[in-house]
């Protein structure tokens, strides 16, 4: 048969991360079981594709609560429990770097994020934590599926990227563990773009 039982190196936890009961508990339990707190990867989120004038006032709260309200309550609650050497990586985006077009409430909680990373950076130095973010380009996940559907819309994407292809989770997961390993030990305070090229400007022959 095969053993469904998670082993002794995992912990399934489900939490929401606009609660901040929910958050303490999942990283109080997290904590429990190991004594400490090494690496926190914060990267839940959500967006709405509309300018300022269109956006209703719970759609603003509501990306704000889980893009950005919910790396502070991961971070406040698992510093505690980081030492001298542990590693944060925040999830951000080339939006909070360059904006885009009728993203307007997702493009303001990146750039927060970009923000926050660096004066977390400061913050914690003292205390040999690092924290840093990465910066996606488009990239296929679930959260931009519908975005891809079109194949010309699909192509157009592409096109903003110089090194000619959307971006896979792997490209940013290896990007994600590099930093919060020791071989970025003297890496902090950083917005990483992994992008193929996006930020770099633009690609055509103009």
């Amino acid at each position: 048969g095969i053993d469904l039982q998670p082993s002794r190196c995992e912990l399934p936890l489900e939490a929401d991360v606009t609660d901040e009961e929910a958050m303490r508990g999942a990283v109080a339990a997290v904590a429990e079981r190991w004594g400490r707190v090494d690496i926190l990867s914060t990267n839940a989120g959500i967006a709405v594709r509309k300018p300022v004038e269109e956006l209703e006032s719970h759609d603003w709260d509501r990306v704000i609560a889980v893009n950005l309200r919910g790396v502070f309550l991961a971070s406040k609650y698992a510093l505690p429990h980081m030492g001298c050497g542990a590693s944060i990586v925040h999830m951000a985006s080339v939006v909070g770097m360059t904006g885009t077009r009728n993203r307007a409430v997702y493009t303001a909680t990146k750039g927060a994020i970009i923000a926050l990373t660096r004066n977390m950076a400061l913050d914690y130095a003292g205390r040999g934590i690092r924290v840093n973010c990465i910066c996606p380009g488009f990239t296929r996940t679930p959260l931009t599926e519908k975005l891809f559907a079109d194949p010309e819309r699909e192509a157009r994407f592409t096109a903003l990227h110089p090194l000619g292809r959307l971006g896979e989770p792997e490209d940013v997961a290896r990007a994600a563990v590099f930093l919060a390993s020791e071989d970025a030990g003297w890496i902090t305070g950083v917005a990483l773009p992994v992008d193929g090229g996006f930020t770099a400007g633009q690609a055509a022959d103009i």
